[in-house]
């Protein structure tokens, strides 16, 4: 094992647990190969998922796809980072070049773009996205991921149900 693996393995171990021995430990593996799209991928998440500075994750992510394209790693937490950042357009993109990509989890790609849709509060086709995902997947443990952004998403219906029917509650409640 090389160097940059203990050090790249410590970090992903320490995150998101401790913040600080992450960083030090990306520091040394960034050190050793400032082109490791694993270390860079980690660097954007951080950016993202702790100091919300997505500007910067995006930076990231982009300068891990340009070294290698095929780097699976990237693509759900590049996706997540654009969605949060409103990059609609951008995600739509990454989703359908990510979805051609030999390997890739397709099912966690289908979520995201469930995701996308339901930022854009497009509910029927997110659920559509969400049966794309149960169809791909290959991993039990990501289905139970799976079934509670369906549950989010439905009971996002659901809301909007009650919305646009105030008096069919009020009536309930008189009753």
């Amino acid at each position: 094992m090389k160097t940059i693996d203990k050090y790249l393995f410590q970090a992903l171990d320490n995150y998101p647990y401790s913040l600080e021995e992450t960083i030090e430990s990306l520091d040394y593996a960034f050190s050793y190969d400032a082109k490791n799209t694993m270390v860079l991928c980690l660097y954007g998440r951080i950016l993202a998922e702790q100091l919300w500075n997505y500007e910067e994750a995006k930076h990231y992510f982009q300068e891990a796809l340009a070294i290698n394209i095929h780097a699976l790693e990237v693509y759900p937490h590049y996706l997540q980072t654009l969605i949060l950042n409103e990059d609609y357009e951008e995600a739509q993109k990454l989703i359908d070049f990510a979805l051609t990509i030999k390997g890739i989890n397709k099912s966690e790609i289908y979520v995201k773009k469930a995701i996308l849709y339901e930022a854009q509060q497009d509910f029927k086709k997110a659920l559509k996205e969400i049966r794309n995902a149960k169809l791909h997947s290959l991993q039990f443990a990501f289905e139970s991921d799976v079934t509670e952004v369906e549950k989010r998403i439905k009971g996002k219906i659901d809301l909007l149900k009650k919305k646009k029917n105030p008096k069919k509650d009020s009536k309930k409640k008189s009753k």
